[in-house]
């Protein structure tokens, strides 16, 4: 018998009525779970039947829990939360086993990762890593909600990253971003560059909504403007590109940052440092999981700048 055979009521049925009330759809649901639509339903029908109420009501294209599922979610959430604590306790002295999502960023999955995967294989044959790269406020989401295990993210000293009170985070390692700029930029003879010196300059950022976005929007805070932005790029290596075109500057982490080419450099600013803090952010009911505590070595373990 396991911990869930002590309860009457269905749990992964709980888990699918909250999926609903959090994404807004019994599809979009069953797409975070990995079931059937048709599985879900099923699960909700059954806790209806279970609570004597309708739990769902049709709202357009969507749905929208009655007050009667919002209350069972409510309480809900909190019983599957001390369920896992348990489940973590009780499986402490236990060897890692099965499959371990992890949310990552793009330039920490490709620093840390393959050498985590490495030897995680030799440590855990058991158990297997799905790594997913997104922004770090997707990653908080996907812990905070159960959909990840565990999750790499940052802390820009410039743009904090807001998490949950049940999620914790665990520093792993400093992340120091410099500016990236042609070797024939009249700049480049500068060791340290000035952020007044810049103002004039185009820049290639990522995408408005992620945390390096708003971090290099804040360069010039003190200087009462922002950058102008000419590219806006996901993936560093195209601002790295632009850069050796002439085309922009960029802000670039150190972190996963590959030798920059010929004709490019990297030059660090005067005054208060771009930095970012890389931690591991696991739910705190998940603290002494075997699984959370490997992978957190692992990743301290490994080098990465």
């Amino acid at each position: 018998m396991t911990i869930y055979d002590c309860f009457m009521i269905d749990l992964q049925a709980l888990r699918s009525l909250a999926a609903v009330e959090r994404h807004g759809s019994v599809v979009a649901a069953a797409d975070a779970l990995g079931f059937s639509p048709s599985a879900v339903s099923q699960q909700i029908k059954k806790l209806e039947r279970q609570s004597r109420a309708a739990l769902l009501e049709r709202q357009g294209r969507g749905v929208l829990l009655t007050e009667r599922g919002r209350a069972l979610v409510e309480h809900g959430v909190r019983l599957l939360a001390d369920i896992e604590r348990v489940e973590s306790m009780l499986a402490a002295a236990d060897a890692p086993q099965g499959t371990f999502a992890v949310a990552s960023f793009s330039t920490a999955t490709r620093a840390f990762f393959g050498q985590v995967a490495r030897r995680l294989a030799e440590e855990a044959p058991g158990m297997r890593l799905e790594v997913s790269s997104v922004d770090p406020v997707e990653a908080v989401e996907l812990v905070a909600h159960g959909d990840a295990e565990l999750a790499v993210v940052h802390n820009w000293n410039s743009v904090p990253l807001e998490v949950p009170a049940h999620v914790t985070l665990e520093p792993l390692c400093e992340d120091v971003a410099d500016v990236i700029l042609p070797a024939a930029h009249p700049l480049a003879a500068h060791p340290v560059l000035d952020r007044r010196d810049l103002l004039d300059e185009t820049w290639c950022a990522t995408p408005k909504g992620a945390i390096c976005h708003e971090a290099l929007m804040r360069l010039f805070t003190a200087e009462g403007t922002v950058p102008r932005i000419g590219f806006t790029d996901p993936d560093f290596a195209t601002h790295v590109a632009l850069a050796h075109d002439g085309a922009a500057l960029a802000l670039v982490p150190r972190l996963g940052r590959p030798p920059l080419p010929e004709g490019v450099v990297a030059r660090p600013l005067a005054g208060e440092t771009p930095t970012r803090l890389v931690s591991a952010a696991y739910r705190r009911t998940m603290s002494a999981s075997p699984g959370v505590r490997l992978i957190v070595r692992l990743l301290r373990d490994t080098r990465v700048i």
